[in-house]
């Protein structure tokens, strides 16, 4: 793919760029190590005052910066500016708890033979993100503020079609006061990742993004023996209940759906819903899922824009017309609008069985699976049944089943009667293949630490 930025609501190629050549590769390679030897010794306070100051410049720019990521991956601007704010929160997060999420941890030194015995946590140093589009400027910033907090320097290779957002984070943090060198992008493609993985200089990468770009970096990387953290895709199920508040269930299943267009690992997928329920909740949530509106992403009335690239809306296209010719019912949606632009129409489809793709594959795109059953054992069967892990929703008001859905679903994520979302204060990650490793909270910064004994005798 060009590194190019292309207007998804219309197909229109506004800008493009050249990728770096290996010569100013190598340099920015050299000048993130060498920043690292001083960088290390800042202290927190310092690092926390340029990380507030990043934190004020992105709020202060929130419109403006909004405007890019529509523009560049076709998100409803609200969306947009929602997700700048985010990060401005989770910046500020960080810069206030850094200290305390990797201060020196006690242990037991009588019971060891020493005067002083504790574990220490040491940055690593420059670490390799490579990002997605769908979420440009949270998904680097989840990596960054806890990278930068721990004293690691950052090396970012985002997505190409996201180019100018890439460079805005680039110049965000030096216009804030951190050294030059301590977060750089890289506007490299696809095929020189391997090469920069492979670098002595990089300790260690993190990825979002599909499947088999994290099965690639992992299997570099554990070549080189090098720490990885993977966030893969998804494919979660949203199970409801008899017991569940139906009317809240119904409308944020919608908002689960097709926050982002559709395009979000973390978006609800399968919707596993009791026989009791399944009559009524099929109704309303079609009738909701038809009435949003599809349209330019810049106008504030639009709920769904653009899938973010030609090749995402085919795939989804396909998926959707597998399943139908398979025998599968689409109650609503299952088409191109046409009209310039990369947009599909919300849909729901039911009577999926096996043998069609979107049971086993995720569809990435505002596109809901339906599914009925009889009783939470099947609920639960069928949730556990993809190979993803990410995230969960389970919408019931009796305890003993809210415990049996914290229990045993197959996630890193279970959120009872509320959507899937990730927060700063919380750990986010998959199991199975949605990744390992952990982001966010304190054990997202220690990631990327060295947990180094220290005995003192």
């Amino acid at each position: 793919m060009a590194i190019a930025t292309i207007n998804p609501a219309t197909g229109e190629t506004l800008k493009t760029f050249e990728p770096l050549s290996e010569h100013d590769l190598n340099q920015r390679l050299a000048l993130a190590a060498a920043e690292f030897e001083t960088y290390r010794t800042t202290d927190f306070k310092q690092r926390a005052a340029w990380m507030q100051s990043a934190a004020a410049l992105l709020d202060a720019e929130q419109e403006e910066v909004a405007r890019l990521v529509t523009t560049e991956m076709g998100k409803p601007l609200a969306a947009s500016r929602s997700e700048a704010a985010k990060c401005a929160r989770a910046m500020r997060y960080y810069a206030d708890h850094a200290e305390e999420f990797l201060a020196d941890e006690p242990a037991d030194a009588p019971a060891v033979g020493a005067r002083r015995a504790y574990a220490r946590y040491q940055p690593l140093g420059p670490v390799l993100a490579v990002m997605p589009w769908n979420f440009p400027l949270w998904q680097v910033i989840r990596f960054a503020a806890p990278a930068l907090m721990a004293g690691n320097v950052g090396l970012l290779k985002h997505a190409s079609n996201v180019p100018q957002t890439a460079l805005y984070l680039d110049e965000l943090f030096a216009r804030a006061g951190f050294p030059r060198g301590c977060f750089q992008t890289l506007l490299i493609g696809s095929g020189q990742v391997e090469a920069v993985l492979r670098d002595r200089r990089v300790v260690a990468a993190t990825l979002t993004g599909s499947e088999p770009a994290g099965r690639s970096v992992a299997s570099i990387a554990g070549s080189e023996v090098k720490k990885t953290v993977l966030e893969l895709g998804g494919s979660d199920a949203y199970i409801v209940m008899p017991s569940a508040d139906l009317d809240d269930a119904v409308t944020t299943g919608v908002t689960a759906r097709v926050q982002n267009n559709g395009q979000s690992c973390i978006a609800a997928k399968r919707f596993i819903v009791h026989s009791d329920v399944y009559q009524d909740f099929a109704v309303r949530f079609v009738a909701l899922m038809e009435a949003l509106r599809v349209g330019d992403p810049m106008d504030e009335s639009t709920d769904v824009g653009p899938l973010a690239t030609r090749q995402g809306r085919d795939d989804v296209e396909k998926m959707v017309a597998d399943a139908a010719g398979r025998g599968a019912r689409v109650l609503c949606g299952g088409a191109c609008p046409d009209r310039p632009g990369w947009f599909y129409e919300p849909t729901v489809i039911t009577d999926i069985t096996p043998e069609m793709r979107i049971f086993k594959e995720e569809v990435f795109g505002p596109v809901a699976s339906l599914y009925r059953v009889g009783d939470i054992d099947e609920a639960l069967a069928l949730a556990n049944v993809t190979d993803f892990g990410l995230g969960s929703n389970a919408w019931t008001t009796d305890e003993t089943e809210q415990e049996r859905f914290a229990n045993e679903l197959e996630a890193g994520s279970v959120f009872v009667n509320g959507m899937v979302t990730s927060y700063p204060q919380l750990p986010f990650g998959g199991v199975k293949h949605s990744g390992y490793g952990r982001e966010l909270s304190a054990h997202g910064i220690r990631e990327f630490c060295n947990l180094k004994t220290v005995w003192v005798g």
